[in-house]
């Protein structure tokens, strides 16, 4: 049997940083840890082959190769994921379908479907398929285990063409945010892979000759306090033993702040940045999206003390509660300010399918549409209680704001302040950049020369070599970063 795997494109978003992995010649981002675990699952007798679409051309010979073909999508890749399933088709191709766009939508015209998490139904699929007798859809009747979850099959991906690896040691989040899938997905008791689990995962990326980023995708890798509490001493003596060759990223809830022995413990292993979700500084937007673990703490206080442990903040933020007031806009920017949180992404408020705010506009009569999954391309889905067109303004006047080199620099240099001598773990990325002199040069060439706002640039460079010099690479990076935002801002304010 020939399985083609096959993960659809993503459209230019934010969160794709397109044009800041241009300069390195990477891709993409991260591989298709879904498909690259499914692919662990199948018989080792079955050739597999993967396609993911934001790093190679899907070609005719692919397909032809292929005796079934697996895809696996988020609602941000529905377009990409319909045109691969008619083209498949159209070559008389058996299609596969799983993930969080296939579990929370309509099902796509497929041969076979999977609804939520994979480990507990894919067997059987597999025992079908052998014997003949297939059915549509396989739906997991509860959550399995994380102790079902394979090692992913890494080796199938191109790894020269992503900038960091993905593993994942959790999944569900104990908290209600009303406008969050996740917990509607993956439920509100999170579950863990074991220790021995993760350092496997670590062991197999470490032997194919991964070095650098490796992203956990946890969407709160502190869900369980108690099961991360006891990776972390593990996890700090296999970084050890194996002389840092990953530096960690994650994601958490801001409650992590609370934490002071596990922030150090993750400074210690190798964290260097931390997605949180702060979305918004209003408490009553806050109270209204069920998020109640932002309301109990000073969001700002919160930030700072995780950043004095060296770990960047990166952080997502939102517009468009019901609750917000006129002047949300500017508390927004200023929050993003006063916080030093370069990475800052700033989005509408959307209702996605299956979630409580979903269910609760459509109760209201204010649903408009489906998502786009792209909350950041001024486009709304349901009726706001502030006036649309003002809303929309004022959102682009955020975006302007804080992707503008002079605001943006200048957050990049306050963190590099307050972090000081305790930043983590940006060594690798000025290596690479340095033994890339190709990659280093374009991106002097395009920030410094062709980029309007080149002036800018180089009055960054300049703070950076004279005060920060030891995290050179650090401040190119997030250059680039910058850059990205900023061509993006511009398609998306026009």
């Amino acid at each position: 049997m020939k399985v083609l795997l096959i993960y659809p494109e993503f459209p230019d978003t934010y969160w794709s940083f397109k044009h800041a992995l241009s300069f390195t010649g990477k891709r993409s981002a991260f591989p298709p840890l879904g498909l690259l675990t499914v692919s662990a699952m199948l018989p080792a007798s079955w050739e597999k082959r993967l396609v993911d679409m934001n790093v190679k051309q899907l070609t005719k010979a692919d397909i032809q190769w292929a005796d079934m073909v697996f895809a696996s999508a988020m609602l941000v890749q529905k377009d990409s994921l319909n045109s691969v399933i008619g083209l498949c088709k159209s070559y008389g191709k058996r299609v596969v379908l799983g993930g969080p766009y296939v579990t929370t939508t309509d099902v796509p015209a497929a041969d076979h479907v999977f609804i939520g998490e994979v480990e507990s139904t894919f067997p059987e699929f597999v025992q079908d398929i052998q014997s003949g007798d297939t059915k549509r859809v396989y739906q997991a009747v509860q959550r399995p285990s994380m102790a079902l979850s394979p090692i992913p099959d890494f080796k199938l991906a191109d790894l020269k063409r992503y900038s960091s690896m993905s593993i994942q040691y959790s999944r569900g989040c104990p908290f209600q945010c009303e406008f969050c899938d996740i917990i509607e997905i993956y439920g509100r008791v999170p579950r863990t892979k074991t220790n021995e689990q993760m350092i496997a995962e670590l062991n197999e990326l470490f032997s194919i000759g991964w070095r650098g980023k490796v992203f956990i995708v946890d969407d709160n890798f502190i869900g369980n306090k108690q099961n991360v509490k006891q990776l972390m001493p593990a996890l700090i003596e296999w970084s050890q033993q194996h002389n840092y060759p990953f530096t960690f990223i994650t994601e958490a809830s801001v409650n992590i702040a609370d934490e002071s022995e596990l922030l150090d413990q993750m400074r210690r292993a190798g964290f260097n940045q931390v997605f949180l979700g702060i979305e918004t500084p209003v408490e009553d937007s806050l109270k209204e999206a069920r998020k109640g673990q932002n309301t109990r703490r000073n969001l700002v206080d919160s930030v700072k003390k995780i950043q004095s442990y060296g770990l960047e903040v990166m952080a997502g933020f939102i517009v468009g509660f019901d609750n917000d007031p006129i002047d949300i806009f500017e508390r927004q920017i200023n929050f993003i300010r006063e916080s030093a949180i370069p990475l800052a992404m700033v989005g509408l408020l959307a209702a996605l399918p299956g979630t409580q705010l979903w269910h609760r506009l459509d109760r209201e009569g204010r649903l408009l549409k489906q998502s786009s999954g792209n909350n950041t391309d001024a486009s709304l889905n349901f009726i706001t209680k502030m006036d649309s067109n003002l809303l929309l303004e004022g959102y682009k006047s955020i975006l302007k704001n804080i992707y503008s080199s002079k605001e943006y620099y200048r957050r990049v240099l306050d963190y590099l302040e307050r972090s000081g001598k305790s930043f983590n773990g940006e060594e690798s990325e000025s290596t690479s950049l340095w033994k890339n002199l190709i990659a280093l040069i374009k991106l002097l060439f395009t920030l410094g020369i062709k980029d309007k706002e080149r002036e800018e640039f180089w009055h960054f460079m300049y703070e950076i070599f004279t005060k920060h010099r030891k995290n050179l690479g650090y401040g190119l990076t997030r250059a680039a970063m910058g850059y990205h935002f900023r061509k993006l801002t511009d398609q998306y304010c026009r």
